[in-house]
């Protein structure tokens, strides 16, 4: 084919793409129509597309037939298919894939007027169905129109298909089941154009066959539905255009194009041929608009005429229409019929017939929908928001005047009759009321207002006028006009007017006319009253307001509530609840000063002041202290609250805040994620709550105040108390110095234990004892009140347990007297503690009955009596002579001890004081100097190996140096096979299950796999993971609250150089500074009092077996020390004084070293000279010059015992001159720096051989010596034996002294508040997984575990060894306090309670109220890391290998694997015979690797 001019068209790209090309062809030459089932496209060189068919195509021969007879529809694709249009100026075919040859027909032309012109419509916005549609390839017109010809515009529509522009009727579910061959056609392969689509010019116009259309059209219409039964479209979505249909299931017009486009058919045999077509939506038949007014009155019978377009395209005249109105949900269908418009065809008119419409909405107007439809449920298109409004004269008229005021379209009307009403003109059968009736008045509001008026009056009712000219000068109150405001009428119901002036107390009536002759008067009386305001009460209240003041007077409440108003001066007083007419209430503001103001009423603009009388603003009350800080749960103790001025406040309050505990945010160095709480746990407190008691004002300096009952737990809340004075908020934390808590309430047991029905036995003299639980917690022995029926029992003495009181002496009358008899009528014993009343029972007094006795009796009883009187007699006389005594030595005691208290409670203070003075003094020098800390590398060696003098690591490899390489070599290769897993957990527990591998082998061995190991931390870590959990399998299976409580396995002390690892920068940047202060306040306390240097023990000690029981004289001497150093020697003097306190007592070495300690305050302790290099020379003048030492020929021997020297032994006087200078004798050197406690201490041996003794201050040996006469009485010995633990107090004395110490180191390792190590949180963890892992639930046992592995581990052992973590030397004084604390912060960590008792260790009574405290902290140290967030893994290495690098080279492992191969070769045979058993380790050849490694290092011969 041959072209002389190409269009291409595009449409909207869809895969695959389609193409429209139209071309322009000679009028000779044929077209060719080819149809394909299933095509493929591919690009043609020109730019257009052509088609390659996949397989047998479908070739149709398009011919044209009857349009009245048949329809075909063309075979559904797979792929889509392209339409090329080939126009002529004379003819137009469509033509599809030429390359097929196909049967075809020659169309004869004819030539045209005009040239075509192509149109196209846009291309579809959503992707069609992917099918062939049904093609109009050509048309062929019999001899006998070849003479017509097409308009001079040719249409061609266009669908969504994406092929070509011909739609479908199927459905994009048919596609897979459509036919693909011409063998599945229906009928011959033929297409036509449908009717609505064919221009009229080509048209036949002959007629239809007789006997043949109404057959033709029946089978027509069936095989329609019969093709189309699943099609989605229906008649309605043809006639309405916008897809509403009440029944979507009647397919009867089939011929859908496009969902998209509004067509409307006719069925063949209907189409007028000279009918002219139009396109587009505005063709569709639809309903503009309503013919006229759109009003409907309701309850009257109404037309409606709407306009309609294109109704004449319906060609089925006789399908009737209907007017359907959607009326509150309801529709309302009535019968219509259709008019055409004889001047334009296109228009018509549809008439609704009558019909009564009502609405039940409370309102005047209700827009109804109204649409056409026809008797086949099809809706026809109407105009956009196309509605009737009905509307209901009544709504909103319910009187005459709104009804005559409503709007004139409504045409309403008042219409009389028995029920008035407001109605639609047209529906009023009686008369029509052209005046209105006269006003009622309903309310009127306030009833009262002062007499110079100006009062807002608001009067309701009807027909109270129809605009405000009708009532704006005709309404009075009580006579006197009333100013109505034009702004706040509204018609016929309410009236606001302002009250004229009256001047003088007056009542009337309201009265109301309206023009017409109406007039209302109201059934109200309202009163023009005076208020007359006489006094007020209190006269007086704070500044700070907050002040109830209560004004009384007559007629106060008088006007609108809402504006009246109190003044105190220009303050505003705040009104309170309800006003009444003799009373108001209000509470003052703040003011700025002290000073008496006016007290004004204001009534709107009218104002009554007080005369006579004006309110003080007084100086603002202030508390200075309250006490006590604790009370029960249930509340009723008094609280007793000290300041000034309270007397000025009108109701104090206490006032109690419960909240939940705060949790904290940020731990363990993360943000801690914040989980929202889903539920509130039981007895768990969610909410802030508060309690508040009135408090009662006792005088100007003292309220007192009853504490409020709480219903809470106590762990889990916040306290908070305030004292509420009017506007001033008091909290206690500011009052006193201890924070207010409440404790558990007291349980007190009946008097009759065993039969509480029973009565309570007593005998007059005696003392009643209570027993009971938690007592004096929250209340003191005054507080509480006992009483015996009406009798008060005195209480002696409240202990934790026990209430001893003191009856009266003779039976008291019971409180409530009843004529009963028997136990009813004994007095009942009651305790008050607080808000708590028990009821312990009843009291009977034994009373002696008096009996008759026979007089030979009574004589007989009387000599008898007299006999027995004078034994007991002498018995007394004995008694009183020997009590005598010891009342003597009883009251000597109790006053040596009362003096020993107060002076326990002087020398704490006083000793507290000097501490922290020393202690601010060591600070300002650590600023300078820092805490002289350990470096890493010994900081670990004095940890891994505890107890030796040098640690392992400093020693070289002991070999000759012919082998050293050899040896090295074999080392590395023993580094290498510790790295396999398998080997090293079989090294362990071969040696664990060896008896002769001791405890100390154990701890020995972990801690040379710790240092060989160390620059693997992971490695190490993940070991010490597996080896702990084969020892929890080994406890689970015994007890498991036993495992890590000793070191005994491996594991446990691989755990501790682990935990020591990672906690070594936590120890330094945290924990170093509290315990280096400990430790120098133990220090320089210790050393303030005399320390015997024999036996170790001192006056200043926290542990018994360590104190000095004997009272010692001495005196504190300063010295003027001098230091010459070896490096001066021979050379002029360079010597400069530094002060020095020392004690008389002291012997010379411990005066070395406490001149060395100042000398050498900034310097570590491995810098400072040895005290035994040097000699102490006491200098006096210029040439006075004596070697002052402990021993020489000057001192003091008695029989076997001789005295160290001292500087008292010396007559050393305050303020000499003593130089430190080397010594000249010889003597032993100090060896190698050892940290083992108690290297200080000397022995207490035998001097010589000859048998003499050293002591210092007291013998070893040394007892107390009674006189001979009173050696025989065990209870002297032991009286004699007691009086020397009244020195115990001196332990008071210290531990008060260094509490402030204690508490801050145990706050900063239990504390949370910083972040946490990482280590801790991810061992707790583990230790945790174990638990669930094991199902051990018991939290008792996992708190053990946790406390086994930390404190125990590592902090007990930094506590009492601050010597492994700084560079000083600790004594054994110094050891034993640290000694007790950290067994303090053990016992804190337990859960298990200790029963105090006599015989309990002297540490746990010391520390017995603290430790309570202390095992909080530690619970809710165990219980914020539990919440935190889990440390993973990944973290955990991260920190693990950052370790690694930075401390990688600080121990040597060469030397450490050199000693662990030391156990290997011990154990040889045993190891290799457990590596041979293991399968696995045979395959790794872990027996022959360590075989080698023993041949490398030993030169062993073995079975290589």
């Amino acid at each position: 084919m041959t072209s002389t001019n190409t269009l291409t068209v595009a449409t909207k790209p869809i895969t695959p793409p389609v193409t429209m090309v139209v071309t322009h062809t000679p009028i000779t030459e044929s077209v060719p129509t080819t149809l394909p089932a299933v095509s493929a496209m591919t690009a043609h060189p020109t730019g257009t597309f052509s088609h390659t068919h996949a397989s047998t195509p479908t070739t149709a021969i398009l011919t044209f037939l009857k349009i009245t007879t048949e329809s075909t529809v063309l075979p559904l694709t797979d792929k889509p298919a392209t339409t090329s249009l080939a126009i002529n100026p004379t003819v137009a075919s469509v033509t599809t894939s030429p390359a097929e040859p196909a049967d075809h027909t020659a169309l004869p032309t004819s030539e045209l007027a005009t040239a075509p012109e192509v149109w196209f419509t846009d291309p579809p916005t959503t992707a069609a169905f992917n099918t062939l549609q049904p093609v109009v390839a050509a048309l062929t017109p019999p001899p006998d129109i070849t003479n017509s010809t097409w308009p001079p515009t040719t249409t061609l529509p266009t669908s969504e298909a994406p092929t070509s522009a011909i739609p479908s009727p199927f459905t994009p579910n048919q596609t897979s089941s459509a036919p693909t061959s011409s063998a599945d056609f229906p009928g011959d392969l033929k297409t036509e154009l449908p009717p609505s689509e064919v221009p009229s010019s080509v048209l036949p116009d002959w007629p239809l066959g007789e006997g043949t259309e109404l057959k033709d059209i029946e089978d027509w219409m069936d095989s329609l539905q019969t093709e189309n039964d699943t099609s989605p479209f229906s008649a309605s979505t043809l006639l309405s255009g916008d897809g509403d249909s009440s029944e979507r299931d009647a397919p009867d017009f089939p011929r859908i194009l496009h969902p998209d486009f509004d067509y409307q058919y006719d069925a063949p045999g209907f189409l007028e041929l000279n009918e002219e077509f139009s396109w587009g939506p505005g063709a569709c038949p639809c309903v503009q608009g309503i013919q006229g007014s759109s009003l409907l009155p309701v309850n009257v019978e109404q037309k409606i005429t709407l306009l309609g377009k294109n109704f004449h395209l319906y060609q089925d005249q006789q399908w009737d229409y209907e007017c359907v109105l959607i009326v509150e949900g309801r529709t309302v269908v009535m019968d219509a019929y259709v008019e055409g418009e004889e001047a334009n065809r296109s228009l018509c008119y549809i008439t609704c017939q009558l019909h009564q419409y009502s609405y039940l909405a409370p309102q005047l107007e209700f827009n109804a929908v109204v649409f056409v439809q026809r008797k086949q449920h099809l809706r026809v298109d109407s105009a956009v928001d196309l509605y009737v409004t009905l509307y209901n004269c009544s709504m909103g008229h319910s009187d005459c005047s709104r009804c005559q005021t409503a709007d004139s379209k409504y045409n309403c009307v008042w219409c009389g009759g028995e029920r008035p009403s407001c109605i639609f003109r047209g529906s009023c059968t009686e008369e029509i009321a052209d005046i209105c009736p006269a006003p009622l008045i309903y309310s009127v509001y306030p009833l009262s207002g002062p007499v110079e008026g100006g009062t807002r009056l608001t009067i309701a009712g009807s027909n109270l006028g129809q605009k405000h000219q009708d009532i704006a000068e005709t309404v009075t109150v009580a006579g006197i006009p009333c100013a109505v405001d034009a702004q706040e009428y509204e018609i016929s119901s309410s009236i606001v007017c302002i009250t004229g002036g009256s001047w003088a107390e007056r009542s009337g009536h309201i009265a109301v006319e309206v023009p017409g002759g109406g007039h209302g008067v109201s059934g109200h009386i309202f009163a023009y009253q005076n208020p007359d305001l006489k006094s007020i009460a209190p006269s007086q209240g704070p500044k700070a307001g907050g002040t109830c003041l209560t004004l009384l007077g007559s007629k106060l409440l008088t006007g609108r509530p809402s504006e009246i108003s109190v003044l105190i001066g220009d303050l505003p007083c705040h009104i309170l609840s309800e006003m009444q007419e003799n009373q108001l209430q209000c509470q003052t503001s703040p003011s700025n000063m002290s000073v008496e103001l006016p007290v004004t009423i204001k009534y709107g603009h009218t104002e009554r002041r007080l005369e006579g009388f004006l309110f003080k603003y007084t100086l603002d009350p202030n508390i200075t202290f309250a006490e006590p800080a604790k009370s029960f749960l249930s509340g009723g103790r008094v609280i007793r609250v000290h300041g000034h001025n309270l007397d000025v406040v009108q109701n104090p309050k206490i006032r109690i805040t419960i909240s939940p505990s705060e949790r904290r945010r940020r731990g363990l160095g993360r943000w801690r994620r914040i989980m929202p709480e889903t539920e509130c746990s039981q007895n768990a407190l969610c909410s802030i709550q508060q309690f508040e008691e009135l408090c009662l004002i006792n005088s100007s300096y003292l309220v007192l105040c009853k504490t409020p009952a709480i219903n809470l737990l106590l762990r889990i809340v916040q306290v908070k108390l305030e004292f509420i004075l009017d506007n001033l908020s008091f909290d206690f934390k500011s009052l006193h110095p201890t924070p207010f808590s409440y404790e558990v309430n007291p349980i007190l047991k009946p008097l009759n234990a065993e039969d509480p029905a029973k009565p309570y036995r007593h005998k007059p003299g005696s003392v009643i004892s209570v027993e009971g639980e938690n007592l004096d917690l929250a209340i003191s022995k005054e507080e509480v009140v006992a009483m015996i029926g009406e009798g008060v029992c005195v209480v002696k003495t409240l202990t934790r347990n026990h209430l001893y009181c003191e009856p009266p002496s003779e039976q008291p009358a019971p409180r409530h007297r009843t004529k009963l008899e028997g136990t009813d009528s004994l007095p009942e014993f009651t305790v008050q503690m607080g808000n708590l009343n028990f009821l312990l029972g009843r009291v009977q007094y034994d009373t002696e009955s008096q009996l008759t006795f026979p007089l030979e009796a009574q004589i007989g009883l009387g000599v008898g009596a007299s006999f027995v009187a004078l034994i007991v007699l002498i018995i007394v006389f004995i008694y009183r002579r020997k009590s005598k005594q010891a009342l003597r030595d009883y009251k000597k005691v109790q006053i040596q001890l009362e003096n020993l208290e107060t002076s326990v409670r002087d020398r704490c203070k006083k000793e507290f004081t000097d501490l922290m003075t020393e202690m601010m003094d060591l600070t300002s020098d650590l600023v300078g100097t820092g805490i002289p800390f350990l470096d890493y590398r010994s900081y670990a060696e004095r940890i891994f190996f505890p107890g030796h003098r040098e640690s392992p690591l400093q020693r070289g490899l002991d070999m000759p140096e012919c082998r050293r390489q050899t040896v090295e070599q074999g080392l590395v290769q023993l580094s290498n096979l510790l790295n396999s897993k398998l080997f090293l957990t079989k090294f362990i527990h071969t040696l664990e299950i060896q008896r002769t591998f001791s405890p100390r082998d154990r701890a020995y061995v972990a801690s040379l796999l710790t240092v060989s190991l160390h620059g693997k931390l992971e490695y190490f870590t993940d070991i010490l993971k597996t080896l702990l959990n084969d020892l929890v399998e080994q406890y689970v299976a015994k007890n498991p609250k036993l495992m890590l409580r000793r070191t005994e396995t491996v594991v446990e002390k691989l755990l501790t150089n682990w935990m020591s690892i990672c906690l070594y920068a936590f120890v330094r940047d945290s924990v170093g500074e509290p315990l280096y202060m400990l430790f120098r306040g133990i220090k320089h306390q210790v050393d303030k009092g005399p320390v015997d240097w024999v036996t170790g023990k001192a006056k200043y000690t926290l542990n018994d077996n360590r104190l000095l029981r004997e009272d010692l004289e001495y005196r504190t001497l300063t010295l003027n020390a001098l230091t010459q150093t070896e490096a001066t020697v021979g050379e002029a003097e360079d010597s400069q004084g530094v002060s020095v306190k020392v004690l008389d007592c002291d012997t010379i070495t411990q005066v070395k070293e406490k001149i060395l300690d100042q000398i050498y305050k900034a310097t570590p302790y491995c810098h400072r000279p040895d005290p035994d290099s040097l000699d102490l020379e006491w200098r006096s003048g210029l040439a006075g010059h004596l070697i002052l030492s402990d021993e020489d020929v000057t001192s003091v021997i008695q029989g076997t015992w001789k005295r160290l020297n001292t500087l008292q032994h010396y007559k050393v006087p305050d303020g000499a001159t003593v130089a430190l200078v080397p010594r000249l004798t010889k003597h032993i050197p100090r060896e190698n720096q050892d940290y083992i406690p108690g290297e200080k201490t000397p022995m207490l041996e035998d001097a010589d051989e000859g048998g003499i003794k050293l002591w210092h201050l007291v013998k070893p040996t040394e007892e107390p010596e009674l006189p001979k006469h009173r050696r025989g009485s065990l209870r002297d010995r032991e009286r004699a034996k007691a009086i020397p633990e009244i020195y115990l107090t001196r332990l008071l004395s210290m531990k008060g002294t260094l509490q402030k110490f204690v508490d801050d180191l145990f706050q900063v390792i239990l504390s949370t508040s910083r972040p946490v190590p990482l280590a801790v949180k991810y061992f707790f963890d583990l230790l945790d997984d174990q638990a669930m892992h094991h199902g051990i639930l018991d939290p008792e046992t996992i708190h053990i575990w946790k406390t086994n592995s930390l404190p125990l581990r590592f902090w007990i052992n930094i506590i009492k060894n601050p010597q492994f973590v700084f560079d000083v030397q600790t004594s054994d004084n110094v050891d034993a306090v640290l000694l007790v604390i950290a067994q303090t912060f053990m016992d804190s960590c337990t859960i298990a309670d200790h029963k105090l008792g006599r015989d309990s260790p002297i540490n746990k009574l010391l520390y017995a109220r603290d430790i309570p405290r202390y095992k909080q902290m530690v619970e809710r140290y165990y219980a914020d890391i539990r919440q935190t967030i889990s440390a993973s893994d990944q973290e955990m290495n991260s920190a693990l290998a950052e370790l690694s690098r930075n401390y990688s080279g600080e121990l040597n492992s060469v030397v450490a694997l050199h000693e662990l191969y030391k156990y290997i070769n011990k154990y040889y045979d045993q190891i290799i015979t457990a590596l041979e058993e293991d399968p696995t380790a045979q395959k790794m050849q872990l027996g022959y690797r360590l075989q080698q490694i023993a041949a490398a290092v030993e030169n062993k011969v073995t079975d290589l």
